[in-house]
């Protein structure tokens, strides 16, 4: 009979007894209303916390994309930073993709490259990893390194960090704690990575401003030569089935498997979602658009026995 607009302020009178009533359009698709909870999310966060302005890093990759796009939406063009912080591993394609996409939404930029700072923790650092080969404690510099300067950023134009993770690396601890945690707002915690890329294509339909480049290139950190996520992760869609049944909808191992999946999958899947744990208890609270997010409804230990 009748129906108020969605995501936004609205009053609606309805006389019971009338047969007449009025129903506001709107677009009920999953993504379209995704996308509309998120700007809601941002924007009142954003309001109720005496922000007027917002920054993230932008590194050429889907997540900080549309993370971006959601900002410019629901704060204004004007009130966005976006920096960028390339490394020596950094592409020049994320590089340029980045700007590119700055340009298309209208956003401002700030590049801090990060090669020095990364050569003097590696001076400082040298003679105490004497004897060590590099592993994943250099990759982690360099997130930390960017979760230092983008708090520096915060702290100084008194803007909201916006953090980019989104549910799918949450899910199974790939981010990196007081690196690209960092933030006051988890904007896409909550989304896994395949709706972060369906979300995005819809956005790209109504305005193309994402670059084709970042909706098709294969997804990676970049911390180190040639990286991929799938060198950690299973495939995203494999990946995000087997967290949407475990997360969302409380299946267990046994039936998981049950439905198909590999075992070994299946199991080291789930260890990896018990083991970050840890990360998701520190980590910026997040917007919940699915039926169970990490936060007040996970309500599970920090470490347990098996």
């Amino acid at each position: 009979m009748a129906r108020a607009r969605s995501f936004e302020e609205d009053v609606l009178l309805v006389d019971l007894p009338s047969a007449a009533g009025t129903v506001a359009e709107d677009d009920f698709a999953t993504e379209s209303e995704i996308w509309r909870a998120l700007v809601l999310g941002v924007r009142d966060y954003a309001r109720k916390t005496r922000f007027s302005s917002v920054l993230l890093g932008l590194s050429g990759g889907i997540d900080s994309a549309l993370t971006a796009a959601i900002a410019a939406d629901a704060v204004g063009k004007e009130q966005v930073l976006c920096v960028l912080m390339p490394s020596p591993y950094s592409s020049q394609g994320s590089v340029d993709d980045s700007l590119e996409l700055a340009k298309n939404l209208g956003l401002r930029t700030l590049a801090l490259p990060i090669s020095g700072l990364m050569q003097a923790y590696g001076q400082t650092l040298e003679e105490a990893f004497r004897g060590r080969a590099a592993d994943v404690t250099e990759e982690n510099l360099q997130s930390r390194i960017r979760g230092n300067l983008l708090m520096a950023l915060s702290n100084k134009y008194g803007s909201l960090l916006l953090s980019t993770g989104n549910k799918s690396e949450l899910s199974v601890g790939y981010c990196t704690l007081y690196g690209d945690m960092n933030g006051g707002l988890a904007v896409i915690a909550d989304l896994p990575k395949t709706m972060v890329y369906r979300v995005a294509r819809w956005r790209n339909q109504r305005h193309p401003d994402i670059p084709e480049a970042i909706l098709s290139k294969a997804p990676s950190a970049e911390l180190k030569p040639g990286q991929t996520d799938q060198d950690s992760l299973p495939p995203y869609d494999v990946l995000d089935e087997i967290l949407e049944r475990h997360v969302e909808q409380c299946q267990s191992a046994e039936e998981i498997v049950a439905a198909g999946y590999d075992p070994a999958t299946v199991r080291r899947v789930l260890w990896l979602v018990r083991n970050a744990e840890f990360k998701r208890k520190q980590a910026a609270p997040g917007l919940k658009v699915t039926s169970r997010a990490f936060g007040t409804g996970w309500r599970m230990p920090i470490v347990r026995g098996e």
